[in-house]
């Protein structure tokens, strides 16, 4: 069994993404690690390649702005990467999510077990979204539960709409008319993704929210949304948050102990609706969240 992993990057280091420990966490269990790299105005690919391991290959490409209609050129980046993978399976991780060493080894026999099952198309994961700091998650419908991060590497898959998930075409056919796709069959892991996409210097973060939030818009009404904007207000969070007491990935416990800024968590103030507030009590009651949009169909 081969295993291939890949992610895509841009200007990581500017935005403050932890590339560097995402690919790290992933790759003991990698033949192959797939690095998509956006040209970019700091030192991302030098980065990537201190990491020195025979087991990326660097694929260097430039990004279409024009694409940002829902997010179009994270798909288009990913699908470099996919395309380009070797292996039985296919890892994606984000340039904002690490996986735990301890989790490995379920990854690991879930994808040799499951090796000649051709019904399992894939996995998918839970999230623990890190906000403000490393000691908060968030756990209300604002935050996406689940999300597919390993799939099978067969011709018709590809990247979803903005890369959060995967889907697959019946035939070659229906790749090439770009028709009829599905949701893959997957499995569903214990093993949990660390999200660390609001959990970052704030100066950085809004840089990074404002980079992230020009591939959805237009320039001009990105401009006059973060218009004087210079640092992030986590106010803006506004969410009901949940302590986070587990240990973290090692490959992120430098960049942890290197935090310089400090998160205060209003509790007070909830910017969710009545029906979202009512929906979540639910969901921490029996867990169950009414309504989820689902990219996957989880099969036993």
């Amino acid at each position: 069994m081969k295993i291939s992993g890949f992610s895509y990057m841009r200007n990581s280091f500017i935005y403050g993404y932890p590339v560097i420990e995402s690919i790290k966490s992933i790759l003991p269990i990698c033949d192959e690690f797939i690095a998509v790299i956006g040209k970019s105005d700091d030192q991302t690919r030098a980065a990537i390649e201190t990491i020195d391991s025979h087991k990326i290959k660097i694929i260097d490409t430039v990004w279409n702005d024009e694409l940002i209609t829902g997010g179009q050129v994270f798909a288009q980046q990913a699908n470099i990467g996919l395309k380009a993978a070797t292996g039985d399976w296919v890892f994606h991780v984000q340039s904002d999510e690490v996986f735990h060493e301890d989790d490995l080894p379920e990854i690991y026999d879930a994808m040799v077990n499951n090796l000649d099952d051709k019904r399992v198309e894939g996995f998918v994961f839970n999230f623990n979204h890190f906000i403000g700091d490393y000691k908060h998650i968030g756990t209300t419908r604002k935050w996406h539960r689940r999300e597919v991060r390993i799939v099978r590497n067969v011709p018709n898959v590809y990247s979803y709409k903005d890369s959060q998930g995967f889907r697959i075409y019946p035939t070659p056919a229906d790749y090439e008319t770009k028709q009829n796709s599905r949701k893959l069959n997957v499995k569903l892991l214990k093993a949990k993704i660390f999200h660390y996409s609001y959990c970052r210097n704030p100066e950085s973060l809004v840089g990074k929210v404002k980079s992230f939030s020009s591939y959805y818009q237009s320039k001009e009404k990105n401009e006059e949304q973060f218009k004087g904007y210079h640092t992030f207000d986590f106010e803006t969070v506004a969410d009901i948050l949940t302590q986070f007491t587990d240990s973290h990935p090692k490959t992120m416990l430098e960049t942890i102990t290197a935090q310089d800024w400090v998160f205060k968590h209003n509790r007070n103030k909830i910017a969710l609706s009545p029906r979202r507030l009512f929906l979540h009590r639910i969901e921490q009651l029996i867990g169950w969240r009414i309504g989820e949009y689902k990219n996957y169909k989880i099969i036993s």
